[in-house]
């Protein structure tokens, strides 16, 4: 561990555990798609993830421990950008719907909410929805 790692903020911590866990998603298939690259440069600099450590993280994402946020809204949209990259190339296969799953309950939901939650994303998914509307979706008539 670096000097200057010891130092980390807890944000930037979290934003590459979040950052590193997308790359992860990305790389679950074969190749990193070309739409998906675009959402990953994107993703990128929302996070402010560094050049050396866009590069460390795509090289090996599993060194980083997914560090889940602190309230609802942000979980929220960690969920988000997860789906922004599974949907960059208009596909989703069964291994990413798996990891999603487990990310969502790595980030603090409960089996069950999990399970509405990557479900429920799926379908909304399909139609692109922007952020207010995925909030809005999300929880339309939840019991």
């Amino acid at each position: 561990m670096s000097f200057s790692s010891l130092f980390e903020s807890g944000e930037s911590a979290r934003n590459k555990s979040h950052f590193a866990t997308i790359v992860s998603i990305a790389q679950s298939h074969e190749n990193v798609s070309a739409q998906e690259t675009v959402v990953l440069e994107r993703l990128k600099s929302k996070l402010d993830i560094s050049d050396s450590d866009y590069a460390a993280i795509l090289k090996n994402p599993s060194a980083y421990p997914v560090t889940p946020p602190t309230d609802s809204e942000e979980r929220i949209q960690w969920l988000h950008d997860l789906f922004k990259i599974v949907f960059a190339d208009h596909a989703m296969d069964e291994n990413e719907h798996k990891l999603l799953r487990r990310y969502a309950t790595a980030i603090g939901y409960n089996d069950e909410d999990a399970k509405y939650l990557v479900d429920r994303s799926v379908e909304i998914f399909s139609g692109h929805l922007n952020l207010e509307d995925y909030r809005y979706l999300l929880n339309k008539n939840r019991k």
